[in-house]
């Protein structure tokens, strides 16, 4: 009996093997059982390659079920065997798989920082990967070609690349959609119910929050409005955006790069202290949610769901409450000195560590190819958004045969990012900005975000650069990391206590001395060196 496989070599295969090769619709494991070289896809015989993975707990708990992972087993012959976990739990258990040695082939959508990544390279837990690139990558190739500054970032010092990016362009600089993260919603119903104008400042806001909270907005007569709510330290979630009426504002990291060049800690500056001096303010009126400062994302949307909230953040209304005009994107406000600032974040559409290839794998020419397939254009659109055709769920994407191009379907009141929790793919993937109008559509909420920020926020975004994604060595990141792991603690613990008690003024010397012993001042001569650095090799 014969294993044939296209164009396909076998240079070693167990007698266990060969004595259970009776049915031909049989999965042969091909990392543990045989090793496979000049591989081309598909495979007229189908073997398989055992992935770890983590996805919504809303998407089948098998990703086999999805329909973008069954078209890519029926055009590459090859069978994933996933051990996937949903997304809360996925980190403990991947640590504790790496741990224990029992290792998959790959683990994608990997979750990786690069700690992670420059520790687990260096003791041979994941294997460098440029060389597979070179040699059996052309679709990732391609896109290097077409933006070299990703291969620029996917490296690290010691030269070698330790895993497959995700990367998504929509839009570039201070027009990229990923500029901002949490942005503010406020319940225009409830201004017109009022007689009440946009907020054009702080004070203004604080009044029209007390007006949400004591003149019955909902008219039910009860007073079960929410003026302010948010989920503090979470991201699209958070309030950071109301820092940027008091100077440089704030982002998830507290990083910004002044328009001379400097790395600037933004949680101890003084339009900091003065943004949490405001937040207190509200919270002494209770315009502010309690519930806000310990909240899970699941509480969040309910009570944004049942239309309770004057404000809220997030990342695209229609995920909250839905694509609609009850809620509207808040002006940005001028702070007490009439200061108008919004703060960049310093996020790209750009993951460093989103699949990874470990060392137990003894395919890595199979694994490659495979996960250059995700790599096509078009795939990577459907692996990023949700696929088509589709007859069990609703679809993302319908598929224009003469134009050769996907197009984007009206959400038709679906949150956007529930949908594609439960179709897409996520892992490794690139989208570039000239994929649109030739491969896909934009997103109709995309190109939505992007026009509303383009008009209300851009303009008032005073940074002219973000931080860049800075592959450090791992000396540097072990240091960071150390100090990052106290220091932003220690500041997010401060700003709800002080949110709430008011003491900011009177603790904020021993504050700021708290974070020079965490490591404040080694941080950020780590950062302007990494600063630095990227603009000296960027050329």
């Amino acid at each position: 009996m014969k294993k044939t496989l296209q164009t396909l070599s076998v240079l070693a295969i167990s007698a266990s093997v060969l004595a259970g090769c009776g049915g031909g619709n049989s999965n042969s494991s091909a990392s543990e059982d045989y090793k496979l070289e000049n591989v081309t896809l598909p495979l007229k015989e189908k073997v398989s390659l055992h992935f770890m993975s983590q996805s919504s707990a809303l998407a089948p708990a098998d990703p086999n079920e999805k329909l973008i992972y069954k078209r890519l087993e029926e055009k590459s012959g090859v069978h994933i065997d996933f051990t996937n976990f949903t997304n809360d739990s996925f980190v403990e258990k991947r640590n504790l798989a790496v741990a224990s040695g029992d290792l998959p082939d790959a683990i994608i959508d990997a979750a990786y920082s690069d700690y992670d990544l420059l520790t687990l390279g260096k003791d041979g837990t994941i294997v460098p990967l440029e060389e597979l690139i070179e040699k059996y990558m052309p679709n990732l190739q391609k896109v290097l070609a077409a933006a070299p500054e990703y291969k620029s970032m996917m490296t690290a010092q010691d030269g070698h690349i330790y895993a497959f990016p995700w990367i998504e362009e929509l839009g570039s600089g201070k027009e990229s959609i990923h500029s901002v993260n949490g942005m503010p919603w406020i319940n225009v119903e409830w201004l017109k119910k009022l007689g009440l104008a946009m907020p054009t400042t702080t004070e203004e806001l604080k009044k029209v929050l007390v007006a949400f909270k004591n003149d019955d907005p909902n008219g039910n007569g009860q007073k079960d409005e929410i003026p302010l709510s948010f989920v503090l330290n979470n991201g699209n979630e958070d309030m950071n955006f109301l820092f940027g009426s008091f100077g440089l504002g704030d982002n998830f990291d507290h990083t910004v790069v002044t328009n001379d060049g400097k790395v600037v800690f933004t949680a101890n500056q003084d339009g900091y202290k003065e943004g949490i001096k405001y937040l207190n303010e509200l919270y002494q009126l209770d315009l502010i949610d309690e519930e806000a400062f310990e909240q899970d994302y699941n509480t969040y949307l309910a009570k944004g769901q049942s239309e309770r909230y004057g404000l809220y953040f997030q990342w695209d209304k229609a995920n909250i409450t839905g694509f609609n005009d009850k809620y509207d994107l808040i002006n940005p406000l001028a702070g007490p000195n009439g200061e108008v600032n919004v703060a960049r974040t310093n996020n790209f559409g750009f993951d460093r560590g989103r699949m990874v290839i470990t060392g137990s794998n003894k395919n890595l020419e199979l694994t490659a190819k495979w996960i250059d397939q995700l790599y096509d254009p078009q795939q990577s659109v459907e692996d990023n958004w949700g696929t088509y055709g589709d007859e069990t769920q609703q679809n993302i994407f319908e598929y224009d045969e003469s134009a050769k191009m996907l197009k984007h379907l009206p959400l038709e009141g679906a949150a956007p990012v529930e949908l594609r929790q439960k179709t897409s793919i996520g892992g490794p993937l690139a989208i570039l900005d000239e994929y649109y109008g030739k491969v896909t559509t934009k997103p109709d909420d995309a190109a939505w975000r992007l026009d509303l920020m383009k008009e209300k926020l851009v303009p008032y975004m005073k940074a002219d650069n973000n931080f860049p994604r800075v592959f450090y060595s791992l000396e540097d990141q072990k240091e960071l990391t150390a100090i990052e792991t106290d220091m932003f603690a220690y500041v997010s613990r401060k700003r709800a206590e002080w949110t709430k008690t008011g003491k900011v003024e009177e603790e904020w010397k021993d504050y700021q001395a708290e974070l020079s012993r965490l490591g404040l001042d080694k941080w950020l001569e780590i950062k302007q060196r990494g600063y630095d650095s990227y603009l000296k090799n960027k050329g």
